[in-house]
């Protein structure tokens, strides 16, 4: 099984392609890989509780449903630290959404662990 790395920057903008890197880190976290996500820019949003549930996918269920999912198969999720500081997320919603937050050093410490680098 591999380490795979997830990066995603769409947010409340794309809820389809918002929820697309939790749908899929959940699924190979499944199949026994090893998955961390790392959310920048728009996609910090999803650190937001009220965003992640109003977050719903042509489709698919809420992105609230496929985060909890990424937790429950171990899924490490990131939220760029900058990038929710901007948006006026606090590090207590961050870490209220099972998430932590991330920064240059995390971010580049997920690509060197990782076997694999997915952008979504």
């Amino acid at each position: 099984m591999a380490r795979i790395f997830m990066k995603s920057s769409w947010g409340s903008d794309d809820p389809t392609r918002a929820a697309m890197v939790f749908a899929h880190g959940a699924a190979l976290a499944k199949a026994g890989n090893e998955v961390r996500i790392f959310l920048v820019g728009e996609a910090a949003h999803l650190g937001r509780a009220a965003v992640r549930e109003s977050v719903i996918p042509i489709g698919w269920p809420p992105v609230s449903q496929h985060w909890a999912e990424c937790l429950e198969f171990h899924v490490g999720i990131e939220v760029c630290g900058a990038c929710s500081k901007a948006r006026g997320i606090t590090p207590e919603e961050i870490a209220a959404s099972g998430a932590t937050g991330g920064s240059p050093a995390t971010f580049v410490a997920n690509v060197e662990w990782s076997d694999k680098i997915i952008c979504e």
